[in-house]
């Protein structure tokens, strides 16, 4: 009996013992090609020496430092290496260091309030979102999250956010609606929302670029978030990035934002930031962020005891570093055209498959009970768990999830494969995929 809370107190897990290139290793000898990362984690794969030598070199100099008195070489490298690195328009921002994407938003809703306290506006309280979304599991972090099932336990404990729609063309888009139009009306949600609530009132708007594992590497319509920053200025609120899932490289740029042409005011980012290697998370605040803070108290309102740790900024600086010296970013963009390219081959006119979107190394199969109407399987025949246990059965790990028809019903496979994975192996993500949905929903 394990005496670990595992997130399934009644599955019998493989226990991993090591990892090499794209392949996780269990104490069988299993030998599992990681498809999806994680959940968009993994960007170097398991085995990178140099990121492991950063870590190992840090830690004997210095582990940790508390920085209520201190700050450390690591942090403040890694902070200069993603403020010079940020979209155009962020300025001379700065950056904060948590353990978790849940802490990075929970410390960027703070942020917000902190920035209108500061500038005279405590009127501004509410938050605007999308649904769906999934921006965390902390209590603050699930309200601003638009994803019904996660929500539900929770709902009683939860603060007020109001929610306006993701832009989910395969869903949503009139049958003769340009894509022009598309991102008009769904980001003009945004300026009807704030209306309503009184525009004197809004604090922040938060949404991710691309969005990730509740709707399934979802793209915007081109034009849509020059829209949004266009609202948000318009009327004094900020605009949130989550680029927790979809950033540090995973969509093909560094930050996922970039491809949009705005810059945010504050951006949350995790994951691929650390690779893995350490838990680590960022909360990038804008030059206009910090400049009120500047010219008010000076202090930033919210601390966490692990902040800055030093050996997960190392970790972290190295992965950037790895980024950079192996020019894995176009790789990204060559491998990503490769991986569509197959879906598309494989899956583009399957029976079963809906819809097939994304970015980069993020792309998603929609998996539907009938693809004319695009109705989607009963929630009850659990599609994305049959689909899971299809693709294991062949020693790949995906990604699938429920929720994006509605935030119950509606299965999608995402997958995020590692920077580093070679031609083959992407050729074999997707013929393992085509074989797993062909298995979960015959």
């Amino acid at each position: 009996m394990s005496h670990v809370l595992r997130r399934s107190l009644t599955a019998d897990q493989p226990v991993i013992v090591r990892g090499e290139g794209s392949y996780l290793i269990d104490s069988k000898g299993t030998r599992y090609l990681d498809a999806c990362g994680g959940a968009a984690v993994s960007s170097l794969g398991h085995d990178n020496a140099a990121v492991r030598a950063a870590v190992t070199r840090q830690m004997e100099t210095l582990s940790y430092a508390h920085t209520g008195l201190f700050t450390n070489e690591p942090a403040e490298a890694l902070a200069d290496y993603l403020i010079a690195h940020a979209p155009e328009g962020t300025g001379e921002g700065r950056v904060m260091y948590l353990g978790s994407g849940s802490e990075a938003m929970e410390a960027a809703l703070k942020l917000a309030r902190q920035y209108h306290l500061e500038n005279g506006q405590p009127e501004r309280t509410h938050l605007i979102a999308r649904a769906p979304s999934y921006h965390g599991n902390t209590l603050g972090a699930l309200a601003v999250g638009g994803h019904a099932g996660r929500r539900a336990p929770f709902q009683p404990m939860l603060i007020d956010v109001d929610h306006i729609e993701a832009a989910y063309p395969y869903r949503l888009q009139e049958q003769d609606e340009t894509e022009a139009d598309f991102a008009l009306r769904m980001a003009n949600q945004l300026e009807d929302s704030i209306q309503a609530l009184g525009p004197e009132t809004v604090a922040a708007f938060i949404a991710e670029p691309v969005v990730g594992a509740s709707l399934g590497s979802q793209p915007a319509p081109a034009g849509y978030f020059k829209r949004i920053r266009e609202i948000c200025d318009t009327h004094g609120v900020l605009y949130i990035a989550d680029e927790v899932m979809c950033g540090m490289g995973r969509t093909g740029s560094l930050f996922a934002l970039e491809q949009e042409g705005i810059a945010a005011d504050i951006t949350t980012m995790a994951k691929g930031l650390g690779a893995g290697y350490m838990p680590i998370a960022a909360v990038m605040a804008s030059e206009k962020v910090v400049g009120a803070i500047l010219s008010g108290s000076g202090k930033l309102w919210n601390g966490h005891t692990y902040m800055s740790h030093a050996v997960a900024c190392a970790g972290a600086l190295a992965v950037m570093q790895e980024i950079d010296d192996r020019d894995l970013l176009a790789r990204v963009r060559s491998l990503g055209s490769r991986l569509e390219t197959g879906l598309r081959d494989r899956l583009g006119q399957h029976a079963h498959v809906g819809d097939i979107r994304g970015r980069g190394l993020f792309w998603t199969a929609e998996v539907v009970a009938d693809r004319d109407s695009k109705a989607p399987f009963d929630v009850t025949q659990n599609i994305a768990g049959r689909l899971l246990q299809a693709a294991m059965d062949r020693g790949v790990i995906t990604y699938p999830s429920q929720g994006c028809a509605g935030g119950v019903h509606g299965d999608h496979v995402l997958l995020a494969p590692c920077f580093t994975a070679t031609e083959a192996e992407i050729d074999r993500i997707v013929d393992v995929l085509a074989e797993s949905i062909e298995a979960a929903t015959g």
